[in-house]
């Protein structure tokens, strides 16, 4: 059946004004904060139901699962695909792409940001608030008390650096580190799949151990060498307020580390 003239011009014309909304609210300089972690919620839940769909009908144990397991095995989709998400992004920022690059004319380094590592961080942000929502609507059967903290601080430190514009070079640095998030749920799917003594549980160790030999070790090297090179960028008193964003990135870090030293010390035989 055809399409009049009248239907096809009325379609383009509502593709018009949604693209002049999007334009002007949801993707405007102001509202990038506020759109990309409602974003980040809505993505979330989409991940959760999506890993729910996939597992029940490609991985046969899903099914015989408790309802503890089953959500904790969906949840760990989503901090997967987050991980996943956010690493790309600060690998570029951090690498690759110039807006942090040491060049004169491009301000200090400790104050620049732009529309796209706002956004990343703000679906960060949103990842955060929805897996916090759930460690605690579940308390403690998806984590303890350290898994809170974590997500706290962390939530608090990319938001402050998101709204801010502050330091948002070393919020990128430090969410490098999730990297080694997906191999962390991937030796929990396989342990819970009873895969503990398969090819597959080794090598996944053995990826575990050399990640974080480089997104713990290398790479918290690498931000604190960063740091002491520009501190008199963040050490003078007119920008005393990014030194105190530096030091909650660096609380950050120590929560960061002493969760996954506990992890560890918990689950001792990862390469075992």
């Amino acid at each position: 059946m055809e399409v009049s003239t009248k239907t096809v011009m009325a379609i383009k014309s509502y593709q018009n004004q949604a693209g002049v909304l999007v334009k002007n609210y949801l993707l405007a300089d102001p509202f990038i904060p506020y759109t990309s972690i409602i974003g980040g919620i809505i993505l979330c839940k989409m991940v959760y139901d999506l890993t729910q769909l996939i597992s029940s009908f490609y991985i046969k144990t899903y099914a015989g699962l408790t309802k503890i397991q089953r959500i904790e095995w969906n949840s760990r989709g989503i901090s997967s695909i987050h991980a996943i998400f956010i690493t790309a992004l600060s690998l570029h920022f951090v690498f690759w792409s110039d807006l942090f690059s040491d060049q004169p004319h491009a301000g200090l380094v400790t104050f620049r940001s732009s529309p796209l590592s706002v956004f990343g961080l703000g679906v960060s942000v949103g990842y955060f608030c929805a897996d916090l929502g759930m460690l605690l609507w579940l308390y403690p059967s998806l984590g303890g008390m350290e898994y809170v903290f974590h997500h706290s601080l962390s939530g608090i430190a990319v938001a402050y650096s998101m709204f801010s514009g502050e330091g948002q070079l070393y919020t990128y640095m430090i969410l490098i580190s999730e990297i080694t998030t997906p191999e962390i749920n991937m030796r929990w799917y396989l342990d819970t799949a009873g895969m503990k003594r398969s090819s597959a549980y080794l090598i996944n160790g053995i990826v575990i151990f050399l990640s974080w030999l480089a997104a713990r070790i290398l790479l918290f090297g690498y931000m604190f060498y960063h740091v002491y090179l520009h501190y008199d960028q963040v050490s003078c008193n007119s920008l005393k307020i990014c030194t105190y964003h530096l030091h909650l990135i660096l609380l950050t870090v120590y929560f960061h580390c002493l969760e996954k030293l506990i992890y560890t010390s918990d689950h001792a035989d990862i390469v075992l």
